[in-house]
């Protein structure tokens, strides 16, 4: 199973960037997708997560700005960011909380998956 962020960017404060997170491969059920962030010098934290029946908990430093959102069929989920300020500036993750059964009749459970990280740089 892969994961593929896209959309991040140079932006100024005050405005949005949303970006997306495609998982594939294989045959899987993912219960839950999360957005988590690294500034440099600081631990990766997480952002926002959504679960598979559509539960979202947010950060505190980003409620009210960002929103957490899927597209089942897809298997994608999505960050919708407004009013971002130069803290938010980060390489952002997306992790999926998921079943993979695999092609000789395994089942995987319990194991991380994370996506490539986007760049998110926001400018005064």
């Amino acid at each position: 199973v892969q994961l593929q962020a896209s959309g991040g960017g140079l932006v100024q404060a005050g405005g949005s960037l949303r970006l997306s997170c495609a998982a594939s491969g294989g045959r899987f059920r993912i219960d839950a997708m999360s957005w988590y962030r690294q500034a440099p010098g600081r631990q990766r934290m997480l952002v926002a997560t959504i679960t598979s029946a559509g539960s979202t908990t947010y950060a505190d430093s980003v409620k009210g700005r960002f929103t957490i959102s899927r597209e089942s069929a897809k298997n994608t989920i999505y960050l919708q960011m407004n009013s971002l300020k130069t803290e938010d500036t980060a390489v952002y993750y997306c992790n999926a909380d998921l079943v993979h059964w695999t092609p000789d009749g395994g089942v995987e459970a319990g194991k991380d998956y994370w996506g490539q990280g986007t760049q998110v740089t926001v400018s005064s």
